[in-house]
């Protein structure tokens, strides 16, 4: 039997979406008030699930504490409170738009699941604005 158990968790985070081949008019016409250069900022939700066969010894999937400590650690600690064009390694040429974060988050916190387990990140940079990525 299959299940999945979620975690949800929080950062704040700037970015700035441009690409630097671009001018400043083509990154305006396309990102708009997102290319200001001087940033702007969201309140990022993430819930992260984990998928995978109910262990019969200790009933769960995964413990719980372990999803917490992979996201505070790959998540949290790496993007909470920073520029992520500016202080995070893996967005240095990578435009970080909510997709592209997503990605990102999926694989540093699937780098440190078993591969037993399938997984699937939900971003929302917004209430109403959110993306989803399971590795397909």
């Amino acid at each position: 039997m299959r299940v999945t158990v979620s975690r949800r968790a929080h950062f704040n985070a700037a970015h700035r979406l441009y690409r630097k081949d671009w001018s400043f008019e083509k990154n305006n016409e396309v990102f708009g008030l997102c290319n200001n250069p001087n940033f702007h900022g969201h309140n990022y939700e993430l819930i992260a699930s984990v998928t995978g066969e109910i262990d019969s010894e200790t009933g769960y999937v995964i413990d719980i504490k372990t999803l917490k400590d992979i996201i505070k650690e790959e998540v949290e600690d790496s993007f909470d409170h920073k520029n992520l064009n500016l202080e995070v390694p893996e967005f240095k040429d990578l435009n970080p738009t909510a997709e592209n974060i997503v990605v990102v988050i999926y694989n540093k916190i699937k780098a440190k699941l078993d591969s037993k387990f399938d997984l699937e990140v939900v971003l929302y940079e917004t209430p109403r604005n959110f993306v989803t990525y399971s590795g397909k």
